[in-house]
């Protein structure tokens, strides 16, 4: 085998795993990829808020955790830089659904950006629900960064263990 046969093979294995981890990569943040609406003003007359906002990026990641336990589900949702009144939820159908604001916050008159990674403005997320739930005893509490709601399951939705009798 050739020095040249034995570096393509070698490309074409490095190009592979590449190719396999950004397929992982995409299918894995795929449902937490979140589009933000800035909110501001489109005219001449922006204010320095509305014109970070429109350099800011427009999607962000709000990743979530669903954990299907025995009479609940348990939603853990990674959103930095929020207040807890910033949210709206609500569940709908098999959703449970995250609406929000996040607002730029911005007190420094001086100096330039060079780096614009964070996303502002208006966003909604759409979580399915691995179960049916009751949404009149939902809770949910916000506590650095993170969003997390516990929402009971509907009688029928609840796992229920079935005895076995030996004959």
């Amino acid at each position: 085998m050739t020095t040249l046969h034995q570096l393509q093979q070698g490309l074409e294995r490095a190009w592979d795993w590449v190719s396999e981890g950004w397929t992982q990569l995409r299918q894995r943040a795929d449902q937490a990829l979140t589009r933000f609406q800035p909110s501001g003003r489109r005219d001449d007359m922006q204010t320095v808020a509305d014109q970070a906002i429109d350099g800011a990026a427009r999607w962000g990641l709000l990743a979530a955790e669903v954990r299907d336990e025995d009479d609940e589900v348990v939603v853990r949702l990674e959103a930095p830089g929020l207040e807890s009144d910033d949210f709206e939820l609500f569940a709908q159908g098999d959703m449970l659904v995250v609406r929000g604001e996040k607002r730029i916050e911005r007190t420094q008159r001086q100096g330039a950006y060079h780096i614009r990674e964070c996303a502002y403005g208006a966003f909604e997320r759409a979580i399915p629900l691995p179960a049916t739930v009751d949404d009149s005893r939902a809770k949910a509490r916000y506590r650095r960064g993170v969003l997390h709601v516990r929402l009971p399951k509907t009688p029928a939705a609840m796992r229920r263990r079935i005895d076995i009798k030996a004959d």
